[in-house]
């Protein structure tokens, strides 16, 4: 008799988070160990977000609340969506979990079946598809290609929907590659969604305010209002916010979907944290004007790392639109070999000798389901982005 659960057998551990702890610990151990591998910005949390936490502590709001979000939190949400997206919602129709993964996690959960898939646009996060197994379901992947920028086309969804297709999970500015569907591109998906109307959409805008080079962001509901009633849209906090830690995400959507959601927090965590939910309404409805300061340093630090890696015979690196992620390709490193004498079959290979031999941590391309690629998270000082690709390309120029 086995005493673990059957499901975990269907699951991994996050591959990011994976990497994150593996340069830790060497770093614990002495070594010189520069990590890329981490999806959070470098940045603080600024100062009138804290001084709201603060004064919610000094306040005594540190007792339980509504299980999925204050009253006060939600309509800030609401009026977020309304002034940003131009997408109505009542506070009724809005759900707050302990992070972006946690409202994704509890959707999931309060709606599969047995049999159910889940389209994913690949390259992906690494927690969509092992969120669908953990509810049961089973994730189908659509896969992009270099050539159309790691975005996927209306084409290539609609031959993979099919009866059993419950949910689309769109992510943009994405998470691993950074790329931006324009609204052009976006409403060539929407028309296809329409035709299909038993397949309701799932949105991670967790990067919408990180966009570039006038990049405009867009969000299904939002580009296709006929899609309002069947369609999820998550957002959060933490990247542009510099709030990973506070752990506040948010979502908007049909009310029969955010009480089942809610049912689900309900015999799970509860409410999320009384005083991250007080920053977050300060977050939203306060000072938006470093939003803009910061992505300028992001830009500044993408070019810089696009630059470096592009300069690397057998490196493509595309040009992301948003997000804080470059993902290169290594196309043309496979099969050389190291100064130790490992061959580079893949990419799990190439960024474990990178780490190993460089000290430089990054994720490896098969964590996001498309190879062979690895992802850098350019969301730390320009000196160590500059150090960082300095060895990477050292130790690509060392390949034999």
């Amino acid at each position: 008799m086995t005493f673990l659960s059957a499901t975990l057998t269907r699951v991994k551990p996050s591959p990011t988070i994976a990497v994150t702890t593996k340069a830790q610990a060497l770093k614990a151990a002495g070594r010189d160990v520069i990590g890329l591998g981490a999806g959070e910005p470098d940045f603080d949390t600024p100062e009138h977000i804290k001084d709201a936490g603060l004064a919610a502590i000094t306040a005594g709001k540190t007792k339980y609340t509504a299980v999925d979000g204050i009253a006060e939190l939600k309509q800030a949400i609401c009026d977020k969506f309304a002034r940003e997206n131009d997408l109505r919602y009542t506070p009724d129709q809005v759900s707050v979990g302990s992070g972006g993964k946690q409202i994704l996690y509890n959707a999931l959960m309060a709606t599969m079946n047995p049999g159910d898939e889940v389209l994913i646009p690949a390259p992906y996060w690494v927690s969509y598809p092992d969120m669908v197994l953990l509810a049961g379901g089973e994730p189908r992947i659509v896969s992009a290609s270099p050539e159309s920028k790691y975005k996927i086309t209306a084409e290539q969804l609609d031959a993979a929907i099919t009866p059993k297709t419950k949910w689309f999970i769109f992510n943009s500015p994405s998470n691993p590659t950074g790329a931006g569907y324009t609204h052009s591109e976006l409403k060539k998906l929407t028309d296809v969604l329409l035709r299909h109307p038993h397949v309701w959409v799932m949105t991670d805008d967790m990067y919408e305010h990180l966009s570039y080079d006038g990049f405009e962001f867009a969000t299904p509901a939002q580009v296709e209002p006929a899609l309002y009633e069947r369609t999820l849209t998550c957002n959060g906090v933490s990247k542009a916010y510099a709030m990973t830690g506070w752990r506040i995400g948010y979502a908007a959507g049909p009310k029969m979907l955010i009480d089942a959601m809610r049912k689900i927090q309900s015999q799970s965590t509860s409410n999320p944290c009384t005083i991250s939910q007080w920053a977050a309404v300060e977050a939203l409805n306060g000072p938006q004007d470093f939003l803009a300061e910061n992505n300028k340093i992001f830009v500044r630090r993408r070019d810089l790392v696009v630059h470096m890696l592009s300069a690397i015979d057998g490196i493509t690196c595309p040009v992301p639109e948003g997000a804080f992620y470059v993902y290169p390709s290594i196309k043309g490193l496979i099969g050389k070999t190291t100064q130790n004498g490992t061959v580079i079959e893949n990419d799990e290979v190439f960024a474990t000798q990178l780490l190993e031999q460089t000290g430089v941590a990054v994720v490896f391309g098969a964590a996001f389901g498309l190879s062979p690629n690895f992802r850098v998270s350019y969301a730390t000082s320009d000196e160590a982005l500059t150090e960082a690709c300095t060895r990477i390309q050292t130790f690509c120029a060392s390949l034999v």
